[in-house]
């Protein structure tokens, strides 16, 4: 009796074990606690050039308020349009207060929040957790080295919920998801302005769909004859002559209507089961371009004036875009991860009975575009289109499994199916972390350390006029030492600066030897020359021992040199 007893426990307590593992919100708690520590350990420990500008302009903007003039570099009245103040303003209160310990860790939850977004998003749109949990840790991978403390990382995820706010809206059209797209629009304005505009760009596909379908409907069902046959009809009854003429067209318009009804049962069956492309009128897309009209009005939410409106133009009429590595155009065959995600696309539109969503279609499509055309799109690919690859997966495996969704939730949400998942996911975490568990946060081979160290103690920077190079000009200015040149392009270029000199084109063509140094250095009147050990205007100087130049510093990576003769 015991024993029998015994036996129905231990199959109670199994059968609540095997109930508890089967359940969505265990699997949810295993994947996103997976997901978190992947993110830590996908997490650069090093900071990135912006970031030390960022925590300066935060200090600045507490002082003096955000007054449109930038205060770092020794070029004078150079105005600058503070693009991410709120970031930079946050990011100043973080390192206050905390140091760069602060920085790193928030950068961290920055990228710990961008995954359980992406997953919890994904699980939404697609329903399916496991290929959910899979693509996650996928685009986590991806965007590697675009995880950085800069306020674009902040942006990432809130594009993430824009799309889910979109999709949520077209669904039910609920009120909350419209507060959702205003607050979420407010919010990039003011952290991230040269990115707002994207926002827009993301409704278009929607609005694409719902046109096209509003015109083959109007084609297709012959709207307009029938608008022109009633307004003809109406006329004619009033005048009450031509009755001949009323009854013809009456009759016209019952066959229209007949052929009609015919024509809409045969194209509901057809829609049903489309042979690619499926696509359809939402009448909710109607208000959601009256909710992309008011997001557009939130550009004016900033202390920027029209910075949120014109910022992005006049950065494509500059030359900044086309010196700048992450705004280049993409070379495909270098971008292994971009390549594979395009082909396995094609690859299940072409070779699959699979069909996708017309504004799918048109999302996908204009984010190719936008990756082809400029490397630091592929961010942008990754995170949006995450959410119609995972539709297109599950899509394929309803087609051509038995069950396959149901099957691959059921290895998934067994014992050896967590174990599995829980063990390559730590062992490729820590796989990442391992070779960066000893960085610093500052690279003194990429940055001047002690080089700074050196000008703070010996140099009057009152007097001072450093030329120096882009890429470490925003830690010199966290050093407090005036610039002239920093990773902020736009300031420096005459679309922005108010000035007449392109201050960015005469360092790239200084920096590149397309110009003599010695004539940029006139030009600025400048005293002091700062520059990588291994740069062209180094070896120049020191090859040719040119005795304008005096050494004062030297160290492994960087070289000091005062200008004589001013």
């Amino acid at each position: 009796m015991f024993k029998r007893k015994d036996e129905k426990e231990k199959k109670e307590k199994n059968e609540k074990i095997r109930n508890i593992l089967s359940s969505k919100w265990f699997f949810g708690i295993i994947a996103i606690i997976l997901i978190a520590i992947f993110c830590i350990a996908m997490t650069p420990v090093t900071l990135q050039n912006d970031t030390f500008y960022t925590i300066k302009i935060g200090e600045q903007i507490t002082k003096t308020g955000i007054d449109m003039q930038d205060h770092f570099s020794w070029h004078e009245g150079l105005a600058y349009t503070y693009p991410h103040w709120l970031y930079d303003l946050i990011t100043y209160y973080i390192y206050s207060g905390f140091g760069m310990t602060g920085i790193y860790v928030t950068t961290c939850i920055l990228t710990v929040i961008l995954g359980i977004s992406l997953y919890i998003v994904n699980t939404k749109i697609a329903k399916n957790q496991l290929i959910s949990f899979i693509l996650t840790a996928i685009v986590i991978y991806i965007l590697r080295g675009y995880i950085a403390a800069r306020a674009q990382l902040a942006t990432f995820i809130l594009f993430v919920w824009i799309i889910y706010c979109i999709e949520m809206f077209l669904q039910n059209r609920k009120i909350r998801y419209v507060v959702g797209l205003v607050i979420i629009s407010t919010l990039i304005a003011n952290l991230h302005c040269a990115v707002w505009p994207f926002i827009f760009v993301l409704f278009l596909p929607y609005i694409a769909e719902y046109v096209l379908a509003l015109i083959a409907e109007i084609a297709i069902y012959r709207k307009v004859n029938i608008k022109v046959l009633n307004f003809r009809i109406k006329l004619l009854t009033k005048s009450g002559k031509h009755v001949d003429k009323k009854i013809k067209l009456e009759e016209k318009l019952q066959n229209i209507i007949e052929k009609n009804e015919k024509i809409k049962i045969k194209r509901e069956e057809d829609l049903k089961n489309p042979y690619k492309i499926k696509f359809s009128k939402n009448p909710n897309v109607k208000w959601l371009i009256l909710v992309m009209i008011i997001c557009a009005f939130t550009g004016l939410l900033t202390p920027l004036g029209d910075t949120p409106y014109t910022y992005l133009y006049k950065t494509m009429e500059g030359n900044t875009t086309q010196n700048i590595n992450e705004h280049l155009p993409m070379t495909i065959i270098d971008e292994t991860e971009a390549l594979s995600a395009i082909v396995v696309i094609l690859a299940i539109l072409t070779f699959t009975k699979t069909k996708i969503k017309l504004s799918d279609l048109f999302m996908i499509g204009g984010l190719c575009l936008l990756m082809l055309a400029s490397r630091r799109q592929i961010t942008m690919f990754c995170i949006i289109g995450i959410f119609i690859v995972n539709k297109m997966i599950c899509g394929l495996l309803e087609l051509y499994t038995k069950n396959g969704l149901e099957t691959l939730k059921k290895i998934s949400m067994d014992k050896f199916g967590y174990v599995l998942m829980i063990l390559v996911m730590l062992a490729l975490s820590y796989h990442f972390y391992e070779p960066k568990q000893d960085d610093e946060y500052i690279d003194d081979t990429a940055y001047p350390v002690q080089a700074c160290d050196y000008i703070l103690e010996n140099i009057d920077l009152g007097q001072a006029r450093f030329y120096n190079e882009y890429n470490y000009g925003s830690y010199m200015i966290y050093r407090g030492i005036p610039v002239f040149i920093d990773s902020r392009a736009d300031l420096y270029a005459p679309e922005f600066s108010g000035k007449e000199e392109d201050i960015f084109m005469d360092f790239i063509d200084t920096s590149s030897i397309g110009q003599f140094y010695e004539d940029t250095f006139k030009k600025y009147d400048i005293t002091h020359v700062i520059t990588y050990k291994d740069s062209k205007m180094n070896m120049i100087i020191k090859e040719t021992k040119d005795p304008n130049y005096k050494e004062l510093y030297e160290d492994d990576y960087f070289t000091i040199y005062e200008r004589l003769n001013v």
